[in-house]
């Protein structure tokens, strides 16, 4: 399994690696289209290569994509906190229970009482 991960990343790498020499010719980004811009007065622009803007914009989605999940998930991470405080409750409590029900009793039999 580990050769087959080491050969997907290589086969990822040189994909992307040529991507990135095929595109290589500067691009002009800009934040906001030319009549918004006149309209504010402003434009932030910067020249970039192609290949950083295919990469980034990839990049960019899957961070958005992974952090709308983590925040979708929220809930199901709450509701498993909540149960995994229960249970710890419950487990202390028969805990207890077994102790009170043993009490008085021979250690030994105690101990294979506690041990079914």
């Amino acid at each position: 399994m580990r050769y087959i991960r080491y050969g997907f990343l290589a086969a990822l790498g040189i994909v992307l690696v040529s991507v990135s020499l095929a595109n290589r010719q500067m691009v002009q980004l800009k934040l906001m289209p030319d009549a918004l811009a006149e309209l504010l007065g402003f434009n932030l622009s910067t020249n970039l290569p192609l290949f950083l803007v295919v990469l980034g914009g990839v990049v960019a989605g899957l961070v958005i994509g992974f952090l709308w999940e983590w925040l979708r998930e929220h809930k199901h991470r709450r509701d498993a906190s909540v149960k995994s405080t229960e249970v710890r409750k419950l487990e202390r409590e028969v805990k207890k229970l077994k102790k009170k029900q043993n009490q008085g009793e021979d250690d030994v039999l105690a101990l294979l009482d506690e041990a079914s």
